[in-house]
């Protein structure tokens, strides 16, 4: 396995993950699967803001999974702090993927200057929760009950790495 960045070549298994996840899984809280060009404006649009998208590729050259950062919150003092996502095609969950995606969404995220990172995990995602433990990511909040999917009430973990003991930029900075 490999990593590098998405290109749009990936598109199309980049939406079979994705629409995979929200058909089956309790990580996308929608029932909306995307289109291909759905996924392309989403692709595009973090490339323009300069924000990773990375493929995990197999030795056949076939994507394994995805991951990628983005703003946590919209005000400028959310800025150094990044919320990501990791998504495994079924076949390779379990065999070192999403580790492999989260090691190095860490490293860029570190080389960008960032001081933290969010996950926003489903509670009942034991598999997950234990990858961002072991990445030293710790529990800091749960949500009961905010969101809904297959006519269940779901609870939501944040998850938080701080990745530097950075000082805090000076008041009135937009950094």
């Amino acid at each position: 396995m490999h990593l590098r960045p998405a290109t749009p070549e990936d598109l199309p298994a980049l939406l079979d993950i994705h629409n995979t996840a929200v058909r089956e899984l309790r990580a996308i809280w929608t029932d909306r699967l995307d289109t291909l060009e759905d996924r392309r404006r989403w692709l595009e649009g973090r490339q323009a803001a300069g924000l990773p998208v990375i493929v995990a590729i197999d030795e056949d050259g076939g994507l394994l999974g995805y991951a990628s950062y983005g703003p946590f919150r919209a005000k400028e003092g959310y800025n150094l702090t990044m919320e990501h996502s990791i998504y495994v095609s079924k076949a390779a969950q379990g065999k070192g993927t999403g580790k492999a995606l989260l090691a190095d969404l860490i490293e860029r995220a570190k080389a960008a200057g960032l001081h933290a990172l969010v996950g926003a995990v489903d509670a009942d995602n034991a598999a997950s929760l234990a990858l961002h433990s072991r990445f030293g990511f710790t529990e800091t909040g749960r949500l009961p009950q905010i969101g809904f999917k297959f006519g269940q009430w779901m609870d939501l973990i944040f998850v938080v790495k701080v990745l530097s003991d950075q000082p805090a930029p000076p008041a009135g900075s937009a950094v």
